[in-house]
């Protein structure tokens, strides 16, 4: 498979801006492709055969000269590529820079999205629902960065008071664990057994599985004292 060169895009994108009202010409400065529309802001476009960071530092950099740059590049196939534009398309808007695509079979040029300042929706759910995980949090249980793998979540949390409830007292009922450890959802929550940290002995009374024991072990030796005292 042979790769594309950036000169490919250079004659689709051209004509495209052609079509369009503008003179196109290449290479003036360090910019791939320099359009002109009467005494309009010129644009810009930087061409590159994939996505890459070093194809965003070149737009950004032009930026310095014109609010209208743009990034160019061959259209791929398949649910990678869909991904990969999807993602870029993202960054591309958070930096204010337009993004074309070229279909080489046919020329075809695609504007994806035109130069504008990044205006970020907000997600209320996922605000509430950060916050009140941290609200939950005991402490400072996690590193940042770390694997997200086992981590340490205020559902987690709860889970152990309950499993901890259950190996003291033994089989005990949902309401009397909730009560005792102060986590009101503790039936739901052992009902659900996410965990598998524990099996209902009779109707409303649940019991601790050896998971849960084991688990409770490992989680009292991986503690150090700093994270206690967090």
């Amino acid at each position: 498979m042979t790769r594309t060169a950036e000169s490919e895009l250079y004659l689709p994108i051209k004509s495209f801006l052609t079509e369009q009202g503008y003179e196109v010409k290449a290479e003036i400065g360090a910019a791939d492709v320099v359009a002109r529309r009467c005494d309009a802001e010129p644009v810009i476009v930087e061409l590159k055969s994939g996505f890459s960071l070093s194809l965003f530092h070149q737009a950004i950099a032009r930026q310095a000269i014109t609010d209208a740059v743009y990034i160019a590049v061959a259209r791929g196939s398949g649910r990678r590529f869909q991904q990969s534009l999807k993602s870029n398309l993202n960054l591309a808007r958070r930096l204010g820079i337009g993004l074309m695509t070229v279909r080489l079979s046919d020329k075809l040029v695609e504007v994806h999205v035109d130069p504008a300042p990044y205006a970020p929706r907000k997600s209320k759910r996922r605000k509430d629902l950060l916050l009140r995980e941290f609200a939950r949090r005991m402490g400072d249980p996690n590193t940042g960065g770390s694997t997200r793998r086992n981590l340490v979540t205020a559902y987690r949390q709860d889970a152990l008071k309950c499993a901890a409830f259950l190996k003291a007292k033994g089989p005990s009922r949902g309401s009397a664990v909730a009560k005792a450890t102060g986590v009101e959802r503790a039936t739901r929550m052992m009902s659900d057994n996410h965990y598998g940290w524990f099996e209902r002995v009779a109707r409303g009374i649940f019991a601790l599985t050896s998971d849960g024991r084991q688990n409770l072990k490992d989680s009292k030796s991986s503690a150090s004292p700093s994270r206690q005292h967090v």
